[in-house]
């Protein structure tokens, strides 16, 4: 079962984590989160749930305006070719639907099957802004907590400049 809102809360408060939450309409896109949300401060960041060639998973946290290459970054994490998750596994894994994927979902993620890879730049931030399990509200925390976090997920993030890994002028792709 997935974990609630209140239950990753809980869990960041458990770990002496201050985070601070805003409600807002749900939004399903970077381009509708920047429209309602991009005045708040910190790194705006968008989270995408990946597949490889050979099954496994990873989730790639990065800047919300950097358009990555997909393809590029397998080869450049030597994972195999690279395809987006299915709603269905993302649900099953993370306990997420679309739109709303970020790393507070590795909450769910009891069996470690996810290999989260921050961005650096993120990473570098003063505060991080990331939606808590749905796309109807976004959190703000500092990258230190961030990696607490994630550790205690059971999680050893990668984490990597994704500056080589932009497409110029473009959204993710996967060539």
């Amino acid at each position: 079962m997935a974990a609630t809102r209140e239950q990753l809360f809980r869990r960041l408060e458990a770990l002496g984590i201050e985070t601070t939450t805003i409600e807002h309409a749900p939004v399903a896109t970077v381009a509708e989160s920047h429209a309602l949300l991009g005045h708040l401060p910190g790194a705006h960041c968008k989270s995408l749930f990946i597949k490889d060639k050979k099954k496994a998973l990873w989730l790639i946290v990065s800047l919300d305006r950097r358009p990555l290459d997909l393809n590029a970054l397998s080869r450049g994490l030597g994972a195999p070719r690279f395809s987006f998750g299915r709603p269905e596994l993302l649900w099953e894994v993370l306990g997420v639907t679309p739109g709303s994927v970020s790393p507070f979902a590795l909450i769910n993620d009891t069996h470690q099957r996810v290999k989260p890879v921050l961005d650096a730049e993120v990473m570098g931030a003063e505060m991080v802004n990331f939606h808590p399990l749905k796309n109807d509200a976004t959190t703000a925390i500092r990258p230190d907590d961030l990696r607490r976090f994630v550790a205690d997920c059971g999680h050893e993030p990668i984490e990597l400049d994704l500056t080589p890994f932009e497409r110029p002028g473009g959204a993710e792709t996967l060539e």
